[in-house]
């Protein structure tokens, strides 16, 4: 039996395909429909019965959620897994669903950390500073200064995910390695999204008192203790409800009526 290959054809709609990623984001299973799109060329070049084109599908519909950037690099591990599963029987399909979720969590915060927190702030300002004195390339400036690394990192990410996939998914999986990988990535992506509570995540309290004529600041007295304390509480505690498997869409409602309800009252 000849061995099915994806071409430049496949990959190039898979990355174009990739900028739809959340063009039907929903509440449920957040970029799935977004991701197995983007996953169609792969699934209609390797598969030609139609019950491994369905299951492939159900396989790519599953939760996914990752910055749009990041995406193309997922897209390419899981089509060269595929690829994989497409040439060999005996292939583990649950991996190519492992290996995404493995991949989305880590890479988001890395993502999230360095496009949105670091090359937008800075493409924003340099735009900015020339729009500000009445430039009309400030915007242009800031389109180019985002989207320019934006593309790159799409391209080299889908291209050399896929490469790595066809050429050493069989030897990472045979040594091991891939569990060392996951969980340097994980490490990597739970610092940067724990930084990333401490510095975007801005929550603080006004309350002050008057004891024997001392003003008694609290929010002082909660940097002292520990910097940044009540954003890391809040987030702790929502992450108790997820892990209570709490609604996503009636925890979003419960934070927005918290939220309004502890700022009318005064408390934060």
């Amino acid at each position: 039996m000849n061995e099915k290959t994806l071409g430049k054809k496949e990959l190039r709609s898979v990355f174009w395909r990739s900028f739809a990623l959340q063009g039907a984001f929903n509440y449920e299973r957040m970029q799935n429909l977004g991701f197995c799109y983007t996953m169609i060329p792969v699934i209609k070049k390797l598969y030609d019965k139609e019950e491994e084109r369905s299951l492939a599908l159900k396989r790519h519909l599953e939760i996914f959620n990752t910055t749009p950037v990041a995406a193309p690099a997922i897209a390419g591990i899981s089509a060269a897994m595929e690829e994989q599963n497409a040439n060999q029987k005996d292939f583990d399909v649950s991996s190519i669903n492992a290996v995404k979720a493995a991949l989305m969590g880590p890479l988001a915060g890395i993502g999230d950390s360095l496009f949105w927190g670091t090359i937008r702030i800075i493409a924003a300002g340099i735009g900015i500073s020339f729009a500000s004195q009445g430039n009309l390339i400030g915007p242009l400036l800031f389109l180019l200064l985002y989207n320019i690394p934006n593309f790159l990192v799409r391209i080299i990410g889908l291209k050399y995910s896929y490469s790595v996939g066809v050429h050493s998914l069989e030897r990472i999986q045979k040594e091991g390695l891939m569990d060392k990988i996951m969980s340097v990535a994980t490490t990597v992506g739970l610092v940067v999204v724990g930084a990333m509570v401490a510095t975007m995540l801005k929550i603080s309290t006004p309350l002050k008192f008057n004891i024997n004529g001392a003003k008694v600041d609290i929010q002082s007295i909660l940097n002292q203790i520990l910097p940044n304390m009540l954003p890391l509480a809040v987030t702790l505690i929502i992450f108790w409800f997820l892990r209570k498997k709490f609604s996503i869409t009636w925890l979003t409602i419960g934070i927005i009526v918290f939220g309004i309800l502890v700022h009318w009252i005064g408390i934060l």
